[in-house]
């Protein structure tokens, strides 16, 4: 086992045993703490195998050149509508966007487009967006895509720019 293992397998123990002390002392926080653990853990596990084969196929499937082509260095303006879509069409938790984000890193996406794409799928989910239109309106969510985008763009080619001038690379383990 390695040192991560051994580290994730005492948060997770250290989670349990908090939720058993809770039960044992408040016995309601307890079990609503423990319900909505259970609840999180098993949407997880439900989603994230799916995630990964869908993420298995786009790296044997996509080619690099065509990711490189199209959200690399000379993707142009154009790489940052893509991501957005494709942040836009993210379902589930934000963390399943991150293995994608690193999948389009490991393919050559630049870091302003990776950061866009993180940005778009927090920010620009369909089923959120279906949601908030229905109980919220059109008019607002026009206004908050037409405001939230365009600042999720500049800080990603800000942050991007800021960490290639420091030669800042993302390590593969």
């Amino acid at each position: 086992m390695n040192k991560k293992n051994i580290i994730m397998t005492i948060l997770l123990s250290i989670m349990i045993l908090l939720i058993i002390v809770l039960y044992v002392f408040s016995p309601e926080t307890g079990e609503k703490i423990g319900n909505a653990f259970s609840t999180n853990i098993l949407t997880m596990l439900k989603i994230l195998p799916l995630v990964f084969i869908l993420i298995a196929l786009f790296e044997v499937w996509v080619k690099k050149e065509k990711v490189e082509k199209h959200l690399g260095e000379k993707g142009g303006l154009r790489s940052f509508l893509w991501v957005v879509i494709l942040g836009g069409t993210t379902i589930g938790p934000m963390i399943v966007a991150l293995p994608v984000a690193a999948s389009l890193y490991r393919k050559g996406a630049r870091l302003s487009v990776i950061f866009t794409y993180l940005g778009a799928a927090a920010v620009c989910r369909i089923p959120m967006t279906i949601f908030e239109t229905s109980y919220l309106g059109v008019k607002f969510t026009i206004i908050r895509y037409s405001v939230a985008l365009p600042l999720i763009i500049v800080s990603s080619v800000i942050m991007g720019r800021i960490l290639n001038r420091s030669g800042y690379k993302i390590q593969e383990e």
